[in-house]
């Protein structure tokens, strides 16, 4: 529907609309008066310089007010809010967008998109956040679409279609703001499509270029074609797989200003049964940098080669530095892989660094090689099925939902420890015979996920990015499916599907507080600076992958309640 807006709303102070510049995007990881980008900064860190809510005060943390995305949509809120001048901007499952005064909790407008009856999306009816930039509120929708709004009123200021939602396309991911440029992918790797990257133009949504993640696709550069994407057609693909390669980017990425790189992850080769096609099949399951200017990718890491699993590449690059045993910094990057690796590479040129594992007893690969390539278990990859109904069936470890799927970990800069939430489970896996038709599911596998421990799945770490120990670790009886927050005062923040939102000491893995929010938890916490004071907001509202997909798993955790509801906490103020 259009948008409207809550004519009984009462102000306490009337919200100012001053356009976001570009510098303040840049700058949004050091500021703590708004949130204005996916990942609280453009690297992705998650970490607030905010030290007023710390490991003394926080049992103090009191609601301030929760808000109702109301109606019947209560299924998979996995988004983080976007804060700016006293108004929060968040998403809402099917596509729905809210503005709401922080003051009063109270809306100030509302844009459902009109979605169709034959939207394809593969893991739920999610959306994971907007972009904000100029006077323009920026999103994604289940059928492809990129809506820009107005701030002040929600009204559509432009609309653009990037993929048609009939070939299995969606958007779920919060765009990318970089320079003068907004950055999207696309979602759908299940259904065959072909990934890619986009940069438009914020103001009004025009193409400005376009890099597709399959080796052999045409990518353009001002509507002209600037190049494929790196080798000829079927290079690491056989046959013509690589027009329906998936590859899907459809997390979004991050931004690096020092080496003016974007950072793109990409999923898995479609279709999963790896035996139709041998190869490296580039550029699926790998991280891309790509130049933000042109769309050239500069480098490339390819995590899981000839993906046999559902191992998606897609997981978040957050850049970091270090000094090595010289004294000299070094740019890196860290990301916690869906195969149950934990990777630090060289954010400069790619090159690889370490991986260490991160969950327990994978069984696909017995390690990492020198240079980055998995060191495969043969036996344990699912068997070629051939002119059979199904090939030999095989356990492993992790299961397709990964050691760590979409939900982003944070990078503190107080304790240079990441903290992961990850899951431990399996899955028997056998491949079947397949063959593409547009717009239908396009696996040629099947899969039970299981349990790899009876007492808990879902497990918090705090790992050390260059050795891969683990300095502490929460063990959650459910799969963890929401984001971490992390803050100059000593706390790291997750919530889980039980619906408990936990801050932890971040050296020690203590829990400081708890509070039972009511329904599942899978957004991600943010914390800002208002008045004086520190705020954090988290989203609830149960659903995501694991609900649809979960086997075993998601029989155990049938009897979690949806919900959606965004959640504002600050300290209790008590009198002198």
């Amino acid at each position: 529907m259009s948008a409207s807006a809550n004519s009984n709303t009462t102000k306490v102070t009337e919200p100012s609309y001053n356009p976001v510049t570009y510098n303040e995007i840049l700058n949004d990881e050091k500021t703590t008066n708004d949130v204005l980008t996916y990942g609280m900064g453009q690297r992705g860190q998650r970490f607030s310089p905010l030290e007023q809510i710390n490991k003394k005060t926080i049992k103090d943390l009191v609601p301030v007010w929760n808000f109702s995305f109301g109606g019947e949509k209560q299924r998979g809120q996995e988004s983080q809010p976007i804060i700016k001048d006293g108004v929060m901007y968040v998403t809402a499952s099917y596509s729905r967008v809210f503005a709401i005064d922080i003051a009063t909790g109270e809306e100030l407008w509302q844009y459902d998109a009109k979605l169709p009856d034959a939207i394809l999306p593969c893991c739920d009816v999610i959306n994971r956040g907007v972009a904000i930039y100029d006077n323009l509120v920026i999103f994604g929708t289940l059928d492809a679409k990129l809506v820009a709004l107005d701030r002040k009123t929600g009204n559509v200021v432009w609309k653009q279609k990037i993929a048609d939602y009939k070939d299995g396309y969606s958007i779920t991911a919060a765009p990318l703001i970089v320079k003068d440029k907004i950055i999207t992918g696309v979602a759908g790797g299940e259904f065959g499509i072909v990934g890619k990257v986009e940069a438009r133009d914020p103001k009004t949504g025009e193409v400005v270029w376009t890099r597709p993640t399959v080796e052999g696709h045409m990518g353009y550069l001002n509507g002209k074609e600037n190049g494929i994407t790196g080798g000829e057609a079927g290079k690491t693909w056989p046959g013509d797989l690589w027009k329906n390669g998936g590859a899907a980017t459809w997390l979004g990425g991050t931004y690096d200003p020092e080496t003016n790189l974007i950072f793109m992850g990409t999923g898995n080769p479609a279709p999963w049964n790896s035996h139709l096609r041998p190869g490296d099949n580039l550029y699926s399951s790998s991280r891309l940098a790509l130049n933000p200017d042109t769309g050239e990718i500069v480098w490339h890491f390819q995590s899981t080669p000839h993906d046999g699993w559902d191992f998606d590449g897609v997981n978040e690059l957050i850049s970091f530095d270090y000094k090595d045993k010289d004294g000299k910094t070094v740019k890196a990057a860290a990301t916690a892989d869906r195969n149950g690796f934990f990777y630090v590479l060289n954010r400069e040129n790619g090159k690889f660094i370490t991986a260490n594992p991160f969950v327990s007893n994978i069984t696909w690969a017995k390690g990492i090689d020198k240079n980055g390539r998995p060191l495969y278990i043969d036996e344990a990859r699912p068997g070629n099925p051939g002119e059979e109904s199904k090939g030999t069936s095989v356990f492993a470890v992790p299961a397709f939902l990964g050691a760590k799927n979409w939900m982003p970990m944070a990078y503190s800069q107080k304790t240079k420890n990441f903290y992961v939430p990850s899951n431990e489970w399996g899955m028997d896996i056998w491949n079947q015979p397949i063959s593409y038709k547009k717009g239908a599911a396009y696996l040629g596998a099947g899969f039970t996920i299981k349990p790899v421990f009876e007492d808990h799945i879902g497990s918090l770490k705090a790992i050390e990015p260059l050795t891969g120990k683990v300095k502490w670790e929460y063990k959650n009886p459910a799969p963890l499916w929401g984001g971490v927050l992390t803050t100059a005062g000593g706390i790291v923040m997750t919530g889980t599907p039980e619906g408990k939102l936990l801050a932890f000491d971040d050296e020690t893995g203590e829990i400081l507080y708890k509070f039972q929010l009511g329904s599942g938890i899978v957004g991600s916490p943010v914390t800002w600076e208002q008045d004086g004071e520190q705020y954090i907001a988290i989203v609830s509202g149960w659903g995501g992958a694991v609900p649809l997909w979960g086997g075993e798993v998601a029989k155990q955790i049938k009897n979690i309640n949806q919900g959606g509801t965004v959640h504002v906490f600050k300290l209790h103020k008590t009198k002198k």
